[in-house]
């Protein structure tokens, strides 16, 4: 079954993924999935946290664009907003663009990655 086929087993995948972020820490949409096994459909983890109710349990801030920005396009008004402030709360910095550095926040899952959901042993 293809990964747009099979879209609720997909986002728990990457949900799954987004979970292990630890707090203070961030992935890109680009590594969420290649960890879920699907390092072609970085956009569909974009898709798949939008998809979250506003208050989900699922870490959604933490992840954020390859250039280490806040991505727009939430499903609520205002929601870059509270992204970066979680953000902050967890220690992250950010500069005069928006930005924050992926060298000092991206989380590097070690020998755990291995252990990522989807990804074949």
């Amino acid at each position: 079954m293809g990964i747009r086929r099979d879209s609720e087993g997909t986002h728990n995948r990457i949900f799954a993924v987004v979970r292990r972020i630890p707090s203070g820490h961030v992935l890109t949409y680009g590594d969420v999935a290649a960890l879920a096994g699907m390092p072609e459909h970085a956009r569909l983890v974009g898709y798949a946290l939008h998809a979250l109710p506003q208050h989900s349990a699922v870490p959604w801030h933490r992840v954020i664009n390859h250039k280490g920005g806040i991505s727009t396009g939430r499903a609520w008004p205002g929601g870059e907003l509270v992204q970066r402030s979680l953000l902050e709360a967890e220690g992250l910095h950010f500069d005069a663009n928006g930005r924050t550095s992926l060298k000092r926040y991206r989380w590097k899952p070690d020998d755990g990655a291995a252990d990522a959901p989807g990804t074949p042993d």
